[in-house]
């Protein structure tokens, strides 16, 4: 489980830095209008996740999420953006790498529900995935044709 799980979460990261790296500052930081998020905003979404999930759910530390400015309108630089995803999947990675057999069963409670730290992870991960199905369309509105899937092999470079 612990491969597969590091494996998942390398591919999340991977794929969407591929779609981060199509595009300049002033994309990833549109919004198709004021109820939607921009890519930026979903980046930062995914970071809380992760600081509320395990940072504080699995690693028992304290740091405070203010989940709704996670969709207020921001405006982050490309190399921050990329910052923000290496270092936000990198503690995943890790954290998942060096938990033990009794982690993987311990609990938090999560609205109200007591779920183990696996459940947990599946579900970051199924989450992660719902965004970065939504940060692959708002880069496919914005490039149109010139958008280069994640997931096909394009002009002989394997992804």
């Amino acid at each position: 489980m612990r491969d597969l799980l590091i494996q998942k979460f390398n591919e999340i990261e991977r794929r969407i830095l591929l779609v981060v790296n199509q595009l300049d500052e002033e994309e990833l930081n549109w919004r198709p209008d004021e109820s939607s998020n921009s890519i930026s905003n979903l980046i930062v979404h995914i970071r809380g996740n992760i600081n509320e999930r395990i940072v504080n759910g699995i690693q028992g530390q304290n740091v405070a999420r203010d989940r709704d400015s996670e969709f207020e309108p921001i405006h982050l630089s490309k190399s921050e953006l990329i910052r923000i995803i290496s270092e936000s999947f990198q503690f995943v990675t890790d954290t998942v790498a060096q938990m033990t057999d009794a982690q993987w069963h311990q609990t938090q409670c999560v609205r109200g529900k007591e779920r183990t730290h696996l459940d947990m992870l599946i579900q970051c991960a199924a989450h992660f995935s719902e965004h970065m199905g939504q940060i692959f369309y708002i880069g496919k509105m914005l490039k149109g044709k010139r958008y280069e899937m994640t997931s096909i092999p394009r002009k002989g470079i394997i992804v």
